[in-house]
């Protein structure tokens, strides 16, 4: 089991904090915390010390009484500093919540307090589950200052959406629920080794194509790219190497992969061409538009006096899918995904997987508002041509990890009958 050195910064959501360490030692985990002042003034550190079955610091200049060992381990003879030893033993770093004036702070290596300080000596991994005001989490400096500390390799766990401490306040913010704060950092903790995806070169597309009328309007579709992001990020955590064609995607990237971004279906196809013969395995995650109009205007087109109407002419877009399996190579593996509606949804899905030649399909229904398009959860039957798997509705990032382990199913496969 692992040293968890847990960070405490300020705001309502301290309270969770309590039911991390609750859920952690419960699991097995060595935990110390650490607070900031501000932090006290919503839980005190008597609670985490009853919980911890450990000292609480606030401090820099503040002695350690177990001199930086956590509980089960033996304190070292000497007298250490406080903060370079609970950080140098630490296994993982993990602020929750993450006030955002503490991302800030991070953001631009300040050490002003224990928390921070020993945020700049963690030479582990580091984890920070912002909690805070919707408009403060939306705010373009937070964002800024987040995506510095994904550059720099920190993990960060995104808020929910809900209610909110002030009264009649709704919206992104609230700190992510203790048992998935629990899940990153065993995910983290994972001892260095061989990964299940080590070696393997990954493509994902991810998004909605947009075509255009004219140089203002566009035909496009809902499509986030929440759900290819999500591949790319699991992938990434189990060894591959992935590059994502993001096809109008505003979301926030991870340094460990990289990203091209495309507009339309043919900018799409031609990034697809150019590097499937150097991957492995192919996860056609994008909403690709099926029409485009067939003469977009180069400026605004402008509605004349008296005019009800406007005939649009559209031709189809390229079916990249059906073109890339029709020319994999042995050894290479194309998973498509149909957005369906209604009950037709699965039978559309299956006969996808034999028109275009697939090895998987990954069929989702649409007409549902609780998953696919913009949500943060899905719900999917991963159709092979030997058997259908389904997958109750999960966030997208445990739904990315069911699908790449039947990728890895499959390619096992392929090598034993090879």
């Amino acid at each position: 089991m692992a040293r968890v050195l847990l960070g405490v910064s300020g705001g309502i959501a301290a309270y969770k904090a309590l039911e991390l360490v609750r859920l952690a030692t419960k699991a097995g985990h060595a935990v110390r915390a650490i607070q900031t002042p501000t932090s006290q003034r919503f839980v005190g550190a008597a609670s985490f010390a009853a919980l911890t079955g450990a000292p609480v610091l606030t401090d820099e200049f503040e002695r350690d009484a177990a001199r930086g060992a956590y509980p089960g381990d033996a304190p070292p003879e000497h007298d250490p500093i406080s903060h370079l030893e609970l950080v140098h033993n630490a296994d993982v770093f993990v602020i929750a919540p993450a006030s955002v004036n503490t991302l800030a702070k991070l953001a631009h290596g300040l050490a002003d307090n224990l928390l921070t300080s020993a945020a700049l000596a963690a030479t582990g991994p580091v984890i920070v589950a912002p909690a805070m005001n919707n408009h403060m989490w939306e705010h373009a400096a937070t964002r800024a200052n987040l995506q510095t500390l994904r550059q720099r390799g920190v993990i960060v766990i995104e808020p929910g959406t809900g209610e909110l401490a002030s009264k009649g306040e709704y919206g992104a913010g609230r700190l992510a629920e203790p048992p998935e704060i629990l899940a990153a950092i065993e995910a983290a903790i994972v001892p260095p080794g061989p990964k299940p995806l080590d070696g393997l070169k990954l493509l994902v597309t991810a998004g909605g194509t947009r075509e255009p009328i004219d140089s203002v309007r566009y035909i496009g579709n809902r499509s986030s790219g929440r759900m290819g992001f999500a591949l790319a990020e699991v992938a990434a955590d189990l060894g591959a190497e992935v590059t994502v064609i993001a096809a109008n995607v505003g979301l926030d990237r991870d340094p460990r992969v990289s990203y091209l971004d495309v507009s339309t279906a043919e900018e799409l196809r031609s990034a697809c061409l150019t590097h499937f013969s150097l991957t492995d395995v192919v996860l056609m995650a994008a909403a690709v538009v099926d029409f485009r109009p067939g003469a977009p205007a180069d400026t605004k087109l402008k509605k004349q006096t008296g005019q009800d109407s406007m005939r649009l002419e559209l031709g189809l877009t390229p079916d990249i899918l059906s073109e890339l399996a029709g020319t994999k190579k042995p050894g290479q593996t194309v998973v498509g995904f149909a957005a369906e509606h209604g009950d037709k949804a699965l039978d559309y899905g299956r006969e996808k997987l034999k028109r275009k030649k697939l090895d998987a399909i990954v069929v989702n229904d649409i007409s549902r508002p609780d998953i696919g398009f913009d949500a943060t959860h899905n719900e999917v039957t991963i159709v092979t041509a030997d058997r259908e798997t389904s997958v109750p509705r999960s966030a997208k990032q445990d739904v990315a990890t069911a699908i790449l382990g039947e990728v890895s199913r499959l390619r096992a496969e392929d090598v034993a009958r090879a």
